[in-house]
């Protein structure tokens, strides 16, 4: 039993149980509203810069397999829960999730009560903090001067370096901007499309000397109007938003609004989690979230790209569209991983406006 604290910026010091990698982390701390799906928000991009914590109990209860990353590797900084199991059920075949924070070199707190914190990030917003396993005065004092993680270009770290190609024979020839893309993103597109993944700072120029029909723009981390961003990602969206179909998820939905004249705002806590209810199309849906900016809807300066899905819990925005042009976006995530499916006819929707512009 290694001691261990969680320090938070505000001066809250909880003393808990330390696991996985023994090495202070420092980052934002979240936390994510999900009962299952560890796994997945452990390897998401979009968590990179941030020390997660996990409002569900029990943590690492079905192991750690080789099926449910969501990248090649974890990006969190650090990682909070009650009580991690460390003899998980054999059903899938995985590993503890002690041994794979070890192999990532990610440190983990646990026997914390995370119902406490996760209140008072309610109450207070995210904060900065660290996980520790010496010198708290220190620590804080290094909390408390380190910048916010998102002053960094964080999509830029997330983003392959190179285009990768995703054959499909036949099929229409679309781009996916790799602002620190899911691996479900990926399934989804790659079953549909001829795909080419390229790096969030690919030009107008490439798009069009390469024949491409449509474009996806992915989630990523951090803020969606980093200065680097304006001049790569942003200004690709504005130079082709009339010349082809788009379709933004989580941060993609953010980039486009942004290109249409919009601004976004830090939220004080965000959305993350498997179970956020979005009213679309008359209906309820139950999705997927990650993210901690949203889009004001007010700010738009096209008067023609209007907010068409709303968070019930907050009334934020979480989704997009164009009366015009095809395009459209959301904030939630289609692709589920993990979580429920309910919007996963976006895709579809997506295919199906490609085909209505040929």
């Amino acid at each position: 039993m290694v001691r261990c604290f969680l320090v938070l910026e505000d001066g809250t010091v909880i003393k808990g149980t330390g696991f996985g990698h023994e090495e202070t982390a420092f980052g934002e701390v979240v936390f994510n509203t999900g009962m299952t799906g560890y796994q997945e928000s452990l390897t998401d991009p979009s968590y990179m810069g941030q020390i997660l914590t996990m409002s569900y109990p029990l943590i690492g209860n079905y192991g750690v397999n080789e099926e449910d990353f969501q990248s090649g590797r974890a990006h969190v900084q650090g990682f909070a829960v009650r009580q991690k199991c460390d003899h998980p059920s054999n059903i899938y075949g995985g590993r503890t999730i002690d041994s794979f924070l070890c192999d990532q070199g990610i440190p983990g707190i646990s026997g914390i009560d995370t119902r406490e914190l996760i209140i008072g990030i309610r109450e207070h917003g995210t904060m900065r903090g660290a996980i520790c396993f010496d010198d708290v005065d220190e620590t804080l004092a290094r909390v408390r001067d380190m910048p916010y993680p998102s002053t960094r270009n964080l999509v830029g770290e997330a983003s392959i370096e190179a285009v990768v190609h995703h054959h499909l024979d036949g099929a229409p020839r679309v781009a996916l901007i790799d602002c620190g893309v899911k691996q479900g993103i990926l399934d989804q597109l790659s079953q549909r499309f001829d795909l080419w993944q390229v790096p969030f700072d690919t030009p107008a120029s490439w798009f069009r000397s390469n024949a491409i029909k449509g474009i996806v723009v992915s989630n990523g981390p951090g803020d969606p109007e980093h200065p680097e961003l304006k001049g790569t990602t942003i200004a690709t969206i504005q130079a082709l938003k009339e010349e082809m179909p788009m379709m933004g998820v989580c941060m993609g939905n953010q980039l486009i609004s942004i290109a249409f004249g919009a601004s976004c705002y830090k939220m004080k806590f965000g959305h993350r989690g498997a179970n956020q209810p979005v009213h679309h199309r008359d209906r309820v849906y139950i999705t997927t979230q990650n993210h901690g900016y949203a889009v004001d809807p007010d700010s738009v300066e096209d008067d023609d790209f209007v907010a068409d899905q709303f968070n019930l819990n907050d009334g934020t925005v979480e989704g997009m569209r164009h009366r015009e042009l095809p395009i459209f976006s959301a904030q939630h995530h289609p692709e589920a991983k993990a979580g429920p499916w309910d919007t996963s006819f976006m895709w579809d929707d997506f295919r199906h406006m490609m085909e209505g512009c040929r």
